[in-house]
């Protein structure tokens, strides 16, 4: 069997290779080839060093892990601004639960389906794996005119900007810098919200499971899930709330949970959850009937933007430790009072969320609660705001409440002249105008811009579907339209 998983893993990479632009789809290829999950980036930063160092080009890596590489310019630009590339090297990782594959150790399985790259039952790495991609192919490419270039490839973005916090003043000298971390073709973001990461916990004294007890198990999965910033706004369910919504019912039946494990990742929009439970087996057929009344309730609810939902209940042998009824009591009804997804639109760009919040993991287990949270918003009045709401709602629970992670939003600069250069290059190769947007999810330029003031940022990148979800997907031919774009720029900049 895992011969033939390598053996199809290889042909899929082929079948990526021979894709245009072959240089920039290689090099994701050899990329999603390196496991590279948040927080454990040593093989990537390994593979990116030995990248630079084999080209001849001045590469190192700083106290955070982020690696540096500079190329001087081709011929006849050497006068022209020094331009910072930038994109992170880690990815996202989830995966489907039927799906056995371990983000440490392995490469990520890509096949082509019509005009998408897809996974093969996880995330795909495409964010921000094709910016990385770019870069390297500017980077090792003879015949690409270009000016001075400066690639920054920062670790730890997707689950606390580590390594743009540990970028420290000076080591960067590029004027320019060009995130390729937007994941709509046809955008140029100015801006981006903010966030602050809310994790609630507290303890609790575990019970004997009563005699005769029943125990079940409720499984909330089959949902959308995705990025807890740009797809926020579209209304998908979110698995610890609907469990919590089921375990509400559970109050009035003397409902005992013993284990409840929902979501995993601060940013994805959690797609599964899981809880076990004891129940008086008297109070059992009339829980469970109330329970299949409002899954079905759910279920139509959602039918829209979830039409893959599935609520499970299964028999399972009664836990011997339970969570005592108050502290149950007070975690579901703080998890209900706690706001999930839109806060806020912004009253000075249309259609954009300005607030929000991902109630992300819930977890309880040998005597503790935690529940985790992403608050977000362009208005950093509003995040504290909304993240001081979720504090009370916590703590008149009975949890203790930390605030951590906190990140800054970046300011828009409408005047931007690297702006007017990528939109003035768009509307010339693709007789169509750009939209210049702020946008919702997190994106480094807001850190980077604390120590380097100065320097003018733009975001642009190939669109990108799912993000942060296994059903994420890059296409083919919008990689096409981002490349192009990002040669004539380098050719256009002063």
């Amino acid at each position: 069997m895992s011969t033939f998983v390598v053996s199809n893993h290889e042909n899929c990479r082929m079948e990526i290779n021979k894709l245009e632009p072959t240089s920039v789809w290689g090099n994701f290829s050899k990329l999603n080839a390196v496991p590279r999950p948040s927080k454990k980036e040593e093989e990537v930063i390994a593979f990116m060093l030995e990248f630079g160092s084999k080209l001849g080009l001045e590469t190192f890596s700083d106290e955070a892990g982020n690696v540096i590489i500079r190329k001087p310019a081709t011929e006849g630009m050497e006068d022209k601004k020094m331009i910072t590339l930038q994109s992170h090297l880690d990815m996202v990782h989830q995966k489907n639960a039927d799906t056995e594959f371990d983000f440490n150790t392995q490469g990520i399985e890509m096949f082509v389906e019509g005009d998408w790259v897809k996974a093969k039952g996880t995330t795909l790495g495409a964010d921000n794996g094709m910016g990385v991609a770019a870069i390297m192919s500017l980077l090792e490419s003879n015949y690409i005119p270009h000016p001075p270039l400066e690639a920054l490839f920062t670790i730890d973005e997707e689950t606390g900007m580590t390594g743009a916090f540990e970028l420290k003043e000076g080591v960067l000298k590029g004027e320019i810098l060009l995130n390729l971390d937007t994941e709509e073709d046809d955008e140029i973001d100015i801006g981006c919200a903010g966030g602050i990461d809310v994790t609630a916990t507290r303890t609790y004294n575990e019970k004997e499971g009563t005699h005769g007890d029943a125990g079940f198990q409720i499984t909330v999965k089959g949902l959308t899930g995705g990025h807890s910033g740009m797809d926020i706004h579209r209304g998908r369910g979110n698995a610890n709330k609907i469990m919590n919504r089921l375990l509400y019912l559970g109050l009035d039946h003397n409902v005992r949970v013993s284990f409840l494990n929902g979501g995993s990742l601060r940013n994805a929009i959690p797609r599964e959850s899981v809880c076990k439970l004891n129940i008086v087996r008297k109070q059992a057929d009339s829980f469970l009937k109330k329970v299949k009344e409002l899954s079905n309730v759910i279920i139509q609810e959602l039918k829209e933007q979830e039409p893959n939902l599935i609520i499970e209940v299964e028999d399972i042998k009664p836990a011997k430790r339970v969570m005592g009824l108050g502290a149950q009591e007070k975690m579901v009804k703080a998890i209900y009072a706690a706001q999930n997804g839109v806060y806020a639109m912004s009253g000075a760009i249309d259609d954009l969320v300005e607030t929000s919040n991902n109630i992300a993991k819930v977890k309880v287990e040998d005597g503790k609660i935690t529940i985790g949270c992403l608050t977000r918003s362009s208005v950093n009045s509003a995040k504290l705001d909304l993240a001081n709401s979720l504090r009370s709602a916590f703590e008149l629970s009975g949890f203790d409440v930390e605030f951590s992670g906190d990140y800054p939003g970046w300011n828009p600069n409408p005047n931007s002249e690297i702006l007017t250069v990528v939109k003035d290059t768009y509307v010339s190769l693709f007789k169509d105008e750009p939209r210049v947007v702020a946008c919702h999810a997190g994106l480094e330029c807001g850190i980077l811009g604390q120590n380097y003031p100065e320097m003018d940022m733009v975001s642009f990148g190939p669109t990108i579907l799912g993000a942060h979800s296994p059903d994420e997907r890059v296409s083919i031919t919008s990689v096409q339209k981002f490349w192009s774009l990002l040669l004539e720029v380098l050719k256009r900049t002063n």
